[in-house]
């Protein structure tokens, strides 16, 4: 059909057609290309509420310690419920996250978050952040199987025993290959990863270390430190980590030299 037209309309038509290639292959780059907040970051000198995030299971009970001793240093906390018992999707355990964080900036009108997020919890406070970013100053996560734990691996293997949760935790799932693809840390909050050596959850423990974050070993901070996976939210020396790193500026680096003032 081009070659019945003049010569002239010949190019002006291939002229056009290579336009639209053009324009078609720049919006396929657009639409790949990873979304990027264009709102400015938090301001790091005004603390807002913090939402404290369960884990798998989504029991709350553990939290409270934390809970305490961060309303005791007159933060605005709240615990946030997770659907179904925290075993169902990440990503709508997130969406849930989504709708608590905007109640407690309503009431409180204030600018910004902070969230701390306890195993899984740590997961699903990073997929909130990945639409949220700016509403986000600080991120603490607290021994959290960011790349997955060989535990959900050998759950994954006896039927019935693994909820979407469970499978989602597998090292190199589908939710956890896309959320780690790139930057593992988006622009926007200042994240911190705590972690203990002796967690026997999140296997291997260092699963919990975040490409671009802060990260903690807790040992590093106190050699002698015997923490498990199960106490991290609720003892004392981790709490008052966590507490640290949500006080009023940046996030801090901690180690051997703050063990004194923490275990106090």
């Amino acid at each position: 059909m081009i070659r019945s037209l003049s010569s002239a309309r010949r190019r002006f038509v291939l002229g056009l057609l290579g336009v639209v290639v053009v324009a078609v292959a720049a919006a396929v780059v657009v639409v790949l290309r990873p979304m990027r907040s264009t709102a400015p970051p938090a301001d790091q000198t005004r603390p807002g509420p913090v939402l404290l995030v369960p884990g798998y299971g989504g029991s709350t009970t553990g939290l409270s310690v934390l809970a305490d001793r961060l309303r005791a240093a007159g933060r605005d906390v709240t615990t946030v419920t997770v659907p179904d018992q925290g075993q169902g999707d990440l990503a709508t355990q997130a969406a849930a996250l989504g709708r608590q964080v905007k109640a407690a900036l309503s009431r409180t009108r204030a600018g910004s978050v902070d969230v701390v997020g306890y195993s899984a919890g740590g997961v699903v406070a990073r997929l909130w952040a990945r639409g949220a970013a700016s509403q986000a100053r600080h991120i603490v996560t607290l021994g959290s199987p960011q790349h997955g734990t060989q535990l959900a691996e050998l759950g994954a293997l006896i039927p019935g025993e693994c909820p979407v949760a469970c499978q989602q935790l597998t090292p190199g799932s589908d939710l956890l290959a896309r959320l780690n693809q790139g930057d593992e840390t988006p622009p926007g909050p200042e994240f911190v990863s705590i972690w203990t050596n002796h967690d026997q959850v999140v296997l291997p423990p260092d699963s919990a270390v975040l490409a671009g974050a802060l990260n903690i070993e807790v040992q590093s901070v106190c050699a002698g430190s015997t923490v498990d996976h199960t106490d991290l939210p609720s003892d004392p020396l981790v709490a008052r980590m966590v507490a640290a790193e949500l006080e009023a500026g940046p996030t801090i680096a901690l180690g051997a030299n703050d063990c004194s003032r923490l275990s106090s």
